[in-house]
């Protein structure tokens, strides 16, 4: 399966050998490609056999974790330089997800949000973004590289593309 075009936007503004967290990762299809450019991916999911012939590859690290056992956020603040995460949602962890992103880290963040339950799965609002809630997520704690919300095709959708800058200079220093 191909890389999200969104994925692909943003992935440029992940630093060189930056370490990468591809969380709920399916079978990552994101992580590769940032393997592929040269970083560290940490390929972590539930089920990690789809990922399996990545075990012993240099730069991937493969864990299998249960997000969803009611646990804290299981990574360090300042763990990662990027954070990639597409087609899941566990809003338990959403806020401690954002400690974990290094200064200057940055958050590709792409899954489905309400209304999208008239075109098929997922159908529930546990499962589904609230207008706006991405930006929420972030605000006052990321600067906003590009957002997009609404119908795509047959599904509804919500992006964001965010890094952890100081301020508008640091951000345009790093764009």
């Amino acid at each position: 399966m191909l890389a999200s075009r969104w994925v692909e936007r943003f992935a440029p503004l992940v630093k060189e050998s930056a370490s990468v967290l591809d969380l709920a990762c399916g079978g990552g299809r994101h992580g590769r490609l940032f393997l592929k450019a040269g970083h560290q991916v940490r390929f972590v999911d539930k089920n990690i056999e789809a990922v399996g012939d990545l075990s012993g590859k240099s730069g991937a690290q493969i864990t299998q974790m249960d997000l969803e056992d009611g646990k804290d956020w299981p990574f360090a603040p300042d763990s990662f330089d990027a954070i990639v995460v597409t087609n899941y949602l566990y809003r338990a962890h959403l806020g401690a997800m954002l400690t974990s992103l290094k200064q200057d880290g940055v958050l590709i963040y792409e899954t489905f949000g309400l209304g999208n339950d008239q075109f098929g799965r997922p159908r529930s609002p546990d499962f589904l973004l609230k207008p706006g809630e991405l930006l929420k997520l972030v605000e006052g704690q990321l600067q906003v590289v590009a957002y997009e919300q609404g119908i795509e095709g047959e599904k509804v959708v919500q992006r964001i593309c965010a890094i952890k800058a100081q301020g508008p200079q640091s951000l345009q220093s790093l764009l």
